[in-house]
């Protein structure tokens, strides 16, 4: 079985060293891949620059897993964990394109955070768009769990946002932090959203969500999805010989429930699987499912998402629009607070996570 449980996922003190502290010293002097290397370095865990040039985190256990982070933006462009036990016995999960819009630097799909600021007006702006990440903090134990925290603030935003990356043997963990040292409440909206690739687009399915309430809805904006809101939302034609009837999306803002065991992901859908908000007015209500399972009928491998303190799960599949991003079929999904904001009191702080799992060994 997978890990049961993360690596703490602490804010370190602040006279821990960090990044962040040695270019307070010297700002004009970005960190390099070797400095990171220097100061924080270990088994496990090196620093290096990856195809594009962009400083990367590359971290891996004892079994052969690994996985590589983008430290400019905090994308996961890169997760392998072992899954047979032939040859290495190691697997891309991860659906990446590089060199988007015609730009060599750029990438898009992987693992990725979202996280806005809503306004009293309900406009959202992005806490993350033009911000770097720096490293705050690494942790490990040699072995079989390795971590990567980043963090990063908004200009002279008084919310101070950290993103912890944590590999194990059969699992990894994204979480977020967000910690308001502000003197008012902050509304935010947040995902962690992942692009998990299969080998074809028929067998492409999810289990453990049936009896889970849900509507048509576009995904949140973000630099690296492969598909905007309004693609993702756009209507396929349908198939020849289709005379329409149940098998039809409903349109944004109408909910259904989902009465499939298994959920299958051959046609175009954006969806957001939740408990819709007039019932979260009520005492009590059931919430979204916290974690369904990927099915790749052609690999016969399995895939688990759990979502923790977030309320939504986002589900999106591509349909004939996958053909611009190559040969792999893929989904995009992940645990969302999209629906109603999270309110932060000054203070207080914030944390969710997604941790994909497998037990195919």
């Amino acid at each position: 079985m997978a890990t049961s449980s993360l690596l703490p996922l602490h804010l370190p003190p602040s006279t821990r060293p960090s990044v962040k502290a040695s270019a307070a010293a010297a700002p004009s002097a970005a960190p390099t891949p070797q400095s990171l290397e220097e100061s924080f370095g270990r088994k496990g865990l090196r620093f290096a620059a990856d195809s594009t040039g962009a400083p990367t985190a590359e971290l891996s256990v004892r079994n052969g897993s690994s996985l590589q982070l983008r430290l400019g933006d905090g994308l996961v462009t890169s997760y392998r964990p072992k899954v047979y036990w032939k040859d290495d016995g190691c697997r891309e999960v991860l659906h990446t394109v590089a060199g988007a819009s015609g730009d060599p630097g750029k990438v898009k799909g992987g693992v990725g955070l979202v996280l806005n600021e809503v306004s009293s007006s309900g406009a959202a702006e992005s806490l993350l768009a033009g911000s770097e990440w720096t490293v705050n903090d690494v942790d490990s134990d040699s072995y079989d769990a390795v971590q990567v925290e980043l963090g990063c603030r908004k200009g002279s935003s008084t919310l101070e946002v950290s993103y912890v990356v944590t590999l194990y043997p059969l699992s990894m963990a994204t979480a977020v932090i967000v910690k308001n040292n502000g003197r008012k409440p902050v509304s935010l909206t947040s995902a962690v959203l992942s692009h998990i690739k299969f080998d074809k687009r028929r067998g492409t399915a999810v289990e453990g969500l049936r009896g889970c309430p849900y509507c048509s809805h576009p995904p949140p904006a973000s630099g690296f999805s492969l598909l905007t809101p309004a693609e993702a939302m756009k209507r396929e034609d349908p198939p020849w010989f289709s005379f329409g009837g149940g098998d039809e999306e409903p349109r944004q803002g109408v909910w259904t429930v989902e009465e499939n065991l298994y959920t299958v992901l051959k046609k175009k859908v954006s969806r957001v699987y939740a408990a819709p908000p007039e019932e979260r007015k009520k005492r009590i209500y059931s919430t979204a499912p916290s974690k369904f399972t990927t099915i790749d009928q052609y690999s016969g491998l399995g895939f688990r998402l759990v979502r923790m303190g977030y309320e939504d799960m986002y589900l999106c599949s591509p349909g004939d629009m996958y053909q611009r991003f190559g040969n792999d079929y893929f989904l995009c999904t992940g645990p969302a607070s999209m629906l109603v904001p999270v309110v932060v009191n000054p203070g207080e702080e914030w944390r969710a996570a997604q941790v994909i799992q497998h037990d195919n060994l």
